[in-house]
């Protein structure tokens, strides 16, 4: 795979600011009787009517030294984050991501330097090509997805004379293919419902000279409560909405997970998807998710720490909504 002698400069950022954004893994810890925890980051969606209190939220996370806050791509990301640059002073936020097919590459450069300027220094921009369901229902037709990111990120670096400096860039990833273009011409790559047992072999293919400087992350849905089975039920329903996704099933085969994903392709093909949720093995739900007990849930999200991957807790709850669960989070690093 391509490698760099070195890891990309990020020169568009404050020299301050930079080995901020060098050392992001694991530098906020929170102390538990002998042990030491470091804080992950955590997923901000910004939905209708509850705009006001997530920013309340991210300004406690921020307060609390959580390791940052990542913005999905749905509910305007950017307008979020340029909230978020106002409301928070500490902790670093990105788009996770940006669909590079919403938007003309100049348009979100110019958008992404204007963050990185008024942050001072603490936005990222996280692009991916979404998923072809989403742009089907916009109309969007989309082209080659590694040809495609390649040609965005080209024309954003090309657009920093208008825009200014630039944030870091990192892509969404899943197979190596992408996870090699991220190497090759951005600053990080974040997954999202990944295999904890399959991602060090990934992370393995990034030379070790550059790992130090290079961002990985996953958004990973987490669930706190020790009924695992009302947990892992949250999660088949969240989960239900990729496995229909051929390029999340192919990731998963690739992981190790071929018979589960034949056995729902089958099911697909016969179109019963009321079959899908049995399907969806606990073997296979708890490689990709994290639930269980305060305990169990701080251990699993430590363990991303281990194998250098930024853990982003995508929160939901079996007793609320989002706000609700990020609650639960906040009370699990008191």
């Amino acid at each position: 795979m391509p490698t760099r002698s070195r890891p990309r400069e990020v020169a568009s950022v404050e020299p301050a600011i930079r080995s901020r954004y060098l050392a992001t893994v694991g530098t906020t810890t929170r102390r538990y009787g002998a042990a030491v925890t470091r804080l992950p980051a955590l997923s901000v969606i910004g939905t209708p009517t509850k705009r006001n209190a997530l920013l309340e939220v991210a300004a406690e996370a921020d307060r609390r030294g959580f390791a940052g806050l990542a913005s999905p791509g749905v509910h305007g990301n950017l307008a979020l984050c340029g909230s978020l640059a106002h409301v928070t002073h500490e902790i670093p936020f990105w788009t996770s991501i940006q669909p590079i097919y919403h938007s003309h590459h100049a348009e979100v450069a110019i958008t992404a330097g204007h963050l990185a300027e008024v942050s001072g220094g603490r936005f990222r921009l996280g692009l991916g090509v979404s998923h072809a369901p989403a742009m089907d229902r916009l109309g969007i037709d989309t082209g080659r997805p590694l040809g495609d990111m390649r040609a965005y990120v080209e024309g954003i670096r090309a657009t920093e004379r208008a825009s200014g400096a630039l944030p870091p860039i990192l892509l969404a990833t899943l197979r190596d293919k992408m996870l090699d273009l991220a190497v090759e011409v951005a600053d990080g790559a974040i997954w999202a419902n990944a295999s904890r047992s399959h991602t060090p072999t990934q992370v393995g293919r990034i030379a070790g000279s550059m790992r130090d400087g290079f961002f990985l992350g996953n958004m990973v849905p987490t669930v706190i409560d020790a009924d695992r089975d009302a947990a892992r039920a949250i999660h088949r329903r969240t989960l239900g909405g990729y496995v229909v996704l051929p390029n999340y099933r192919n990731y998963w085969k690739q992981a190790g997970y071929a018979e589960e994903m034949t056995a729902i392709e089958a099911a697909l093909a016969a179109g019963d998807r009321d079959a899908l949720p049995g399907l969806m093995t606990d073997r296979w739900l708890d490689d990709c998710t994290i639930s269980g007990s305060p305990t169990e849930v701080r251990d699993q999200l430590e363990s991303w720490f281990d194998i250098g991957v930024l853990p982003i807790a995508v929160m939901s709850s079996t007793s609320g909504g989002q706000l609700h669960a990020i609650g639960q989070l906040f009370e699990l690093y008191a």
